[in-house]
């Protein structure tokens, strides 16, 4: 059942969930600087933080090699291990993230200061993304297997609302966001998974999750499929990359804006050798010019900014200078939103 609350936009700040850092303590400090925290994915503390990898627990036919670094999917297993799953169905135990599938989303939800926040924010990996990465014993993609792919849409529902449910428990104002990267390039043409059947799948998963339902992904998909097609609530970005062909989308852009949607300007870039090139104005002005587009457009500039959160561009683990890029930015996002919120007096 989707839960009708009122999303606040007005320029608010959050972030994706991956970070770069090693120590805890620091991630949750950056994670909770933000007006809408998250709990953060940390590949680099270990191999079970990895966002892949974290949706994977009690999913038949998986293990995980920690020392490879990599998830093994065999078909035989995945059907000897099915019953497990059936039985387990009503069972949210067993779909929980807990244990060493993420510490740190444990000391999130036990945080005292996060029932304060307007809202708190979850995210898991996506089943197109997860379908399309991992393989089976023939290195063909679980998305393209008919059974598995049903099965995996329903896992995945199951494991994205008790994440939720847990959330709401502590701060009744919560949502977990998709990642979705695959949704960037699944609507081209991959034999076995034509693009109206993945549409339609994607439109009957989406229907299973409880919640304000969100998406984020940082490439450059069909944006017609997912701001008019889809029923979102929320659309996060890549602004600072994407942000000229997104705009163009003049009529979609409205209606999703109409039905109350929120989109998440990601405009602050995090690698390092394009953060060094922008300043607060840069990418205020950049931000800036886009909303006029859209109010020359006939969406006025008071609706986007009242509908309209900001994040880092994307998120980042391959900067030379560890996690100072990514700390910078963070502090650059909460000067824009300053900024923008005293202009606009949001």
């Amino acid at each position: 059942m989707k839960k009708n609350i009122k999303l606040p936009g007005n320029c608010m700040t959050t972030a994706m969930g991956i970070l770069p850092h090693e120590r805890v303590d620091e991630a949750m400090k950056l994670a909770l600087g933000v007006d809408i925290p998250f709990w953060p994915q940390l590949p680099r503390v270990g191999f079970y933080e990895d966002m892949y990898v974290q949706i994977t627990d009690n999913f038949p036919g998986i293990r995980i090699d920690e020392n490879e670094q990599r998830i093994l999917f065999d078909t035989d297993t995945f059907y000897r291990e099915l019953n497990g799953y059936v039985e387990n169905f009503d069972n949210d135990d067993y779909f929980r993230i807990q244990g060493r599938y993420s510490a740190v989303y444990r000391r999130f939800l036990e945080d005292p200061g996060i029932a304060r926040y307007p809202l708190i924010r979850g995210q898991s990996i996506g089943p197109v993304s997860f379908g399309l990465k991992i393989t089976d014993e023939n290195r063909k993609p679980i998305i393209y297997n008919d059974e598995i792919r049903f099965f995996l849409y329903e896992f995945m529902s199951r494991k994205i609302n008790v994440q939720y449910r847990e959330m709401t428990a502590v701060n009744p104002n919560s949502f977990v966001w998709i990642d979705e990267p695959g949704l960037s390039f699944i609507f081209g043409s991959f034999t076995g998974y034509p693009a109206e059947k993945a549409g339609k799948d994607y439109r009957d998963f989406l229907s299973l999750l409880e919640g304000p339902k969100g998406i984020h992904l940082c490439g450059n998909p069909d944006w017609s499929f997912l701001l008019e097609t889809l029923d979102l609530d929320i659309l996060s970005i890549d602004i600072f990359s994407n942000g000229e062909i997104f705009v163009k989308y003049i009529d979609q852009i409205r209606a999703f804006l109409d039905k109350g949607g929120i989109i998440s300007w990601g405009i602050v870039p995090t690698l390092t050798e394009e953060y060094v090139q922008e300043s607060v104005e840069t990418l205020t002005r950049q931000l800036e010019q886009l909303w006029t587009y859209l109010d020359n457009h006939g969406i006025p500039v008071e609706t986007v900014v009242r509908q309209a959160w900001l994040a880092p561009a994307r998120c980042c683990l391959v900067n030379l200078d560890g996690t100072a890029t990514v700390d910078q930015a963070f502090t650059v996002l909460r000067k824009i939103s300053e900024k923008l919120k005293e202009k606009y007096n949001l």
